[in-house]
């Protein structure tokens, strides 16, 4: 049986890496890092920096494996994304057998909180059905939606009301918006919305040197943000950013 950790780092902070995870980074033997290609080797980098904050010592293996890219103008998202699992599971499937042996304690650097947005977990399930037996631990890790409200100082819940976090693509299908945390917004959603009453509360880079936040009522602040957006992605090559859109009135 394969020992694998899901360690959740946190959007980007070294310092925001909980004392359990750091317990985990000890224990481990390999880890397993996905390169997404070129434009954002940053990512790789900032995970290796973790390592080197909390293994110092080394004393453990690191296995870098070029990440499947998922079809982005594909029609179906859904079946795009179950495409690209299933690529993800083959791939994790044979690099565990290969590298990960009896006496081993594999793990992943996982961005955030590995419950929430992350496919990691999905996707060692489907490892499970092509025959591999693991043993898993998940150590939770700060979100960027904690950050978030952290950084602007605002509670996510607000008494009596539920909040609502869902990815960019579903927002334009929802009706009123009280209370709504947005994740993996590519194409901006929140630049097509005309409510005046709607406050919005955006960060990218969360926990990072490139930590970026603006803050306020959405029809004066949205051009701005698509502006700094677009010019901190073209700098950078990637973008992660989160929103909270909230009605104060």
């Amino acid at each position: 049986m394969k020992h694998l950790l899901l360690i959740g780092i946190g959007p980007g902070d070294p310092r925001q890496v909980t004392y359990e995870a750091v317990e985990a980074l000890r224990r481990a033997t390999l880890f397993f890092v996905l390169d997404k290609g070129s434009n954002k080797g940053e990512l790789v980098r900032l995970r290796k920096a973790i390592l080197d904050r909390y293994r110092p010592e080394g004393g453990y293996r690191l296995v870098q494996v070029a990440d499947p890219q998922r079809d982005a103008e594909a029609s179906d998202y859904v079946a795009a994304v179950q495409d690209w699992h299933r690529q993800r599971a083959a791939l994790y499937a044979r690099f565990i057998l290969d590298e990960l042996g009896s006496e081993d304690i594999g793990a992943f650097l996982l961005w955030g909180e590995p419950g929430l947005y992350d496919s990691t977990l999905r996707i060692l399930q489907l490892v499970r059905e092509r025959g591999v037996s693991l043993r898993l631990e998940v150590i939770p890790g700060i979100s960027s939606v904690q950050a978030l409200a952290a950084r602007h100082q605002v509670p996510l819940n607000r008494i009596g009301e539920p909040l609502l976090v869902l990815p960019g693509r579903r927002l334009a299908e929802q009706g009123r918006l009280d209370n709504v945390m947005v994740m993996l917004d590519g194409q901006c959603a929140f630049a097509s919305l005309d409510d005046p009453e709607l406050v919005i509360y955006w960060g990218a880079y969360l926990g990072t040197d490139d930590e970026v936040l603006i803050a306020g009522p959405l029809q004066l602040v949205k051009a701005r943000i698509m502006a700094v957006r677009e010019e901190a992605r073209a700098r950078k090559g990637w973008i992660m950013d989160t929103y909270l859109l909230r009605r104060e009135s």
